[in-house]
């Protein structure tokens, strides 16, 4: 009998060794333990009005009144991230014995509940995601915790400080419809974030379903929201002439590695040390000619180069302007937690629509994550930068231990009590200085 041809066993086990990595990889995730009373309840008090709210829409859409209502959908999957639930049919034999945040026990059938996830709105839950984020950012406005010094100088200068990128989601499995035919494991599209880097909550996320599409392409939706004042940072995969000088004109300020073979003409210098030159050029041809700044920082042996529409270095001196741009890093540990931490990486379902409902569902959680951490930062007076995300989710499990021993009530208080024993807050390293002046001298400029 005739062997199957190489490229076919090398695709075979390929796959298998891809399908066996997620399974691993699942095994090692967190366990599905309860939510305790506590979380529970702090769970469903930010995010059962925000779902109450879009019940009206639900109707409008034309969808029965089914026992999987918008509700008991939002309940169920986001139990699903927040627990680690590793399939539907897990999450069905959890739901029969317990119920869910606001949701009592109740029997469904699986095929039930994948064709739910297969057909549900997904725009449904991406309202809510926009109706939670307003009242996120307005709570961490209300807090009081230190900000580090850079972010500090330019909260005081720009209306808001953003950034943007964009980031692939991992592959599906081919275990359902016309998935199995694939020859290997699609990727499950693309999602571009635009985060607030004050709070790092996001302001919006869109996704994208062709996973190799260009970060250019959503520079019209990332354009339609900044705010006149802003100052947005960007990595070289946005560079844009054309975008830069109609940001220019918005009266949106923005700051971007320079490439290496950008071609310029030198207006007027700046700042010309052994470490720092800072100069006003002209780049671009034609209708997307402009000024802008091009600041470069020797950092060990390596000039940095930067482009920035702000040509007052009163406001953004030249030695903010290399620690500031690392800050960009904010938005990839951003990328990080939803992907590895909070399981977006793994994919429930093959379908576009179920994709969807994880990917804002995980949002969801992300920006509740985010809102406990900062609670935490403020009772330790301490910047949020300070504190490790992860290990406030996984300081959960050990409240509520501790919660169901009596010996705690309040998940903040407990894991700002504990933040070092449950390595919450992060040990101090001697930074890097980025920057050839220190940045107490330029505040006092």
């Amino acid at each position: 009998m005739a062997s199957s041809s190489p490229t076919r066993k090398t695709k075979k086990r390929s796959t298998v060794r891809h399908t066996r990595a997620i399974q691993h990889d699942r095994s090692h995730r967190l366990n599905s333990a309860p939510l305790d009373p506590a979380m529970s309840e702090h769970l469903t008090q930010i995010l059962h009005p925000c779902t109450l709210g879009q019940v009206a829409h639900f109707h409008q859409l034309g969808l029965r009144q089914r026992v999987l209502t918008l509700p008991v959908m939002v309940a169920l999957v986001l139990t699903m991230i927040w627990r680690q639930i590793s399939s539907p049919a897990e999450l069905i034999r959890l739901l029969h014995q317990e119920g869910f945040l606001w949701c009592s026990p109740f029997r469904v059938s699986e095929p039930a509940l994948a064709e739910r996830l297969r057909t549900f709105p997904a725009e449904l839950f991406q309202r809510v995601l926009q109706d939670l984020l307003p009242q996120m950012h307005a709570r961490w406005a209300a807090r009081k915790r230190p900000l580090p010094p850079v972010l500090a100088w330019v909260q005081a200068r720009y209306v808001q400080v953003l950034v943007v990128d964009g980031s692939p989601l991992d592959a599906l499995l081919r275990k359902v419809g016309l998935l199995r035919e694939a020859e290997k494991h699609p990727l499950a599209g693309r999602m571009t974030a635009l985060l607030d880097l004050f709070s790092r909550l996001p302001r919006q996320v869109w996704f994208e379903e062709d996973p190799q599409a260009h970060d250019q392409r959503a520079w019209p939706d990332i354009q339609k929201v900044l705010e006149r004042g802003a100052l947005l940072l960007y990595d070289l995969g946005y560079t844009n002439f054309t975008v830069f000088r109609e940001l220019t004109e918005a009266g949106v300020f923005w700051l971007t590695r320079a490439k290496h073979n950008l071609a310029y003409t030198v207006v007027r210098v700046l700042v010309e040390t052994p470490q720092v030159r800072d100069r006003v050029v002209w780049i671009g041809k034609g209708a997307d000619r402009q000024q802008v700044r091009l600041v470069e920082v020797l950092v060990g042996t390596t000039w940095r180069r930067y482009l920035t529409n702000e040509l007052a270095p009163e406001r953004l001196p030249a030695s903010y302007v290399a620690g500031l741009y690392a800050q960009r890093w904010r938005i990839e540990e951003a990328y990080a937690i939803v992907k590895r931490l909070l399981g977006l990486a793994y994919f429930w379902t093959g379908s576009e629509n179920g994709v969807r409902l994880q990917l804002w569902a995980t949002w969801l959680l992300y920006a509740v994550l985010l809102d406990l951490t900062d609670a935490v930062a403020e009772h330790l007076n301490r910047p949020l930068a300070a504190l490790s995300v992860e290990m406030t989710y996984r300081g959960l499990y050990h409240f509520t231990v501790a919660y169901q021993q009596g010996k705690a009530a309040d998940p903040v208080a407990y894991l700002a009590e504990n933040a070092v024993r449950l390595g919450i807050l992060k040990r101090e390293r001697k930074a890097r200085n980025l920057s050839p002046t220190p940045l107490t001298t330029v505040a006092g400029a």
